[in-house]
């Protein structure tokens, strides 16, 4: 155990956090119907049913790497990138008592599993699917991001504007870093009820607005209406 692990009320905290989350995600699914799964969704090439199988063989994935940081033997988060897509392929077209029940499943499993980790496993080195190394800890986030972004990519009438503050006040800076990353466009960001401000590469223009309107532009979930600048194209996350 190092002095730098994460305290077992600040574990408890993101996990209520993604519970709730996770409970607002289930209770707009199970009003959906088999003809609504098969609508497209936010996401080019994918239908609702798409986003949903994502969304549990996600939560699969990551019981995968909390084993892994419970164990000590490492468990990749996915078998291959193309059991992934397969997987995915696979249950998108099940009827939504289906997706349902397998959703609620999955979410449960991994809640579970998390809410009895020892304290000092959330420090353990484990990897995401792009091979990155980070601590377990870094799981709850991960888990996070994927129920709140893939619940307003249903397109069932949550947004951008549905996030929680604190969640937009950790998505932006994260998805500014990542561009940052990666060959593309530089433009500045200003959130203009926040304060933030960032820049991605080398700043040709200022974009503006609201954090989660700049948020969710930013990792390819909304057009940009509402945003001064001139906006280049972004890819979206998946």
């Amino acid at each position: 155990m190092t002095s730098d692990a994460p305290e077992l009320t600040e574990i408890a905290t993101q996990l209520d956090t993604v519970a709730a989350a996770t409970t607002r995600l289930l209770d707009a699914v199970s009003g959906l119907t088999d003809a609504d799964l098969v609508e497209p969704s936010l996401l080019p090439g994918w239908t609702r049913g798409h986003v949903l199988a994502h969304a549990a063989r996600n939560a699969d994935s990551l019981v995968n790497l909390l084993l892994w940081a419970r164990t000590g033997v490492e468990t990749p988060q996915y078998a291959s990138t193309f059991l992934r897509e397969a997987d995915i392929e696979a249950g998108a077209l099940r009827p939504q008592r289906d997706q349902f029940e397998d959703l609620s499943a999955a979410s449960e499993r991994w809640l579970a599993l998390a809410r009895v980790m020892p304290t000092e496993c959330w420090q353990a080195t484990v990897r995401n699917r792009q091979g990155g190394e980070m601590p377990a800890a870094r799981v709850l986030w991960m888990r996070l991001l994927e129920v709140e972004i893939h619940h307003v990519d249903l397109n069932i009438g949550y947004t951008q504007q549905d996030w929680p503050a604190a969640f937009v006040a950790r998505l932006l800076p994260q998805a500014v870093a990542d561009l940052s990353a990666k060959d593309g466009p530089g433009f500045s960001v200003t959130a203009t009820d926040t304060g933030y401000t960032g820049t991605v590469g080398t700043p040709e223009t200022e974009i503006t607005g609201p954090a989660a309107v700049l948020a969710a532009w930013l990792i390819g979930r909304y057009p940009g209406d509402g945003l001064t600048g001139e906006l280049p194209n972004l890819a979206a996350w998946k």
